[in-house]
């Protein structure tokens, strides 16, 4: 059994930036594809970033491209989420994803394991 554990989020200005942190156990960290999504109230949850096991391979949602970078310390069995200039539109909880398949990257159904989320609010 995979666990994640978020931290990372918080409040923080529009144009500000955050960085989310993911902490893997129970499984080798570097057989799992990673993802991030995210979850606005009223919203379905949607796809952020992705990284592939190597790490060699990224794959970003459509709100996230340009701002957003996703990347492994698989020394810390960790995964990260840089946001750089942040909306308010980006407010959401923040949800890290694990999978022990490659190949799809982009729906929840990829993913077996799930953290239980960290809030982020962006204020205008």
């Amino acid at each position: 059994q995979v666990q994640l554990v978020e931290s990372g989020g918080g409040l923080v200005q529009a144009g500000g930036s955050l960085r989310l942190s993911c902490a893997v156990s129970g499984r080798s960290f570097s057989s799992l594809t990673m993802a991030w999504f995210r979850q606005a109230p009223g919203k379905e949850r949607e796809f952020a970033a992705a990284l592939s096991r190597s790490g060699y391979s990224t794959y970003y949602g459509d709100s996230a491209k340009g701002r957003f970078t996703i990347s492994r310390d698989n020394a810390k069995n960790t995964v990260y989420l840089q946001m750089n200039s942040l909306k308010p539109e980006d407010t959401a909880v923040y949800y890290c994803a694990a999978s022990n398949f490659g190949g799809s990257y982009y729906g929840r159904g990829a993913y077996e394991y799930w953290g239980q989320g960290t809030q982020v609010t962006v204020s205008s």
